[in-house]
């Protein structure tokens, strides 16, 4: 029992040439951010049966439910002139948040991640089998399955370089989403792959584990490096426009800033 004390409570360790602090506190089970240009940030809460919501938090740390009501909402990313987010419960519908209304944009089962290029509305479902990575056309509505049969995808994300890679938690590993339906291994051995984002330094990579859940950096010549340690079921990560770094500890309720040493 003290072993999983020590786990819960041991404090988040930075490599050397990164820093990091407490931005926001008593966030409940932060998902996804999306940071605004006013500098307010907006903030899934993952909680359940109908207890979850949308907040948007103003630069002087004042908070604001955006949407209520919600189950578990995950994924959420600007698009369209409004945020387009997922709950990941049973059939609940993807939804368009936009000048204070939600529209439902199309039916998933458990969708977690998703991923706009402004063309299409990416989402993947986050399912013990039987998970699938859709695709919403935002000219004609069109959704279509891209695959099925994933097994616990969670995000899924285009890359600088062009590719689309999303993760199978379960199997720990990353994959990239080809035309051919190939779908390489990009990276494997992974301890519960949740969520992806891409830069120019690279491909980052949380991972949703309850105790010592790190942070990893890909850079582009493939070398792996850890950059926040002793996380605890750390969800999304976002750059901001100061070139510093939030990322959302849900399974301490808080938002870490990180901060690269060049700053």
């Amino acid at each position: 029992m003290g072993f999983f004390t020590w786990q819960s409570f041991y404090p988040v360790q930075a490599s050397d040439d990164w820093r990091y602090h407490v931005l926001h506190r008593d966030v409940a089970k932060a998902a996804s951010l999306a940071p605004m240009l006013d500098g307010s940030l907006m903030v899934s809460q993952e909680l359940n049966k109908g207890l979850g919501s949308i907040v948007r938090i103003h630069p002087d740390g004042k908070r604001e439910v955006v949407v209520g009501n919600l189950s578990k909402p995950d994924g959420l990313v600007p698009t369209q002139g409004g945020w387009a987010f997922s709950q990941e419960v049973g059939d609940a519908p993807v939804s368009l948040l936009k000048d204070g209304s939600v529209t439902a944009l199309f039916k998933g089962e458990n969708v977690q991640g998703l991923w706009d290029d402004g063309e299409y509305l990416y989402a993947i479902e986050d399912r013990k089998e039987g998970g699938r990575i859709l695709r919403y056309g935002w000219s004609d509505q069109a959704l279509t399955v891209l695959r099925d049969q994933l097994n616990e995808g969670e995000s899924i994300t285009r890359c600088t370089d062009g590719r689309l890679l999303y993760t199978e938690k379960k199997k720990g590993v990353v994959r990239e989403l080809t035309e051919d339906g190939s779908d390489p291994v990009v990276l494997s051995n992974l301890n519960k792959p949740t969520f992806l984002m891409c830069d120019e330094r690279g491909l980052w990579i949380n991972e949703d584990s309850t105790h010592r859940a790190r942070l990893l950096l890909i850079d582009k010549q493939g070398h792996q490096q850890t950059i926040l340690s002793f996380l605890k079921a750390p969800q999304s990560i976002v750059r901001t426009a100061k070139g510093t770094y939030l990322l959302a500890e849900g399974g301490r309720n808080r938002i870490l800033e990180l901060v690269p040493a060049s700053l």
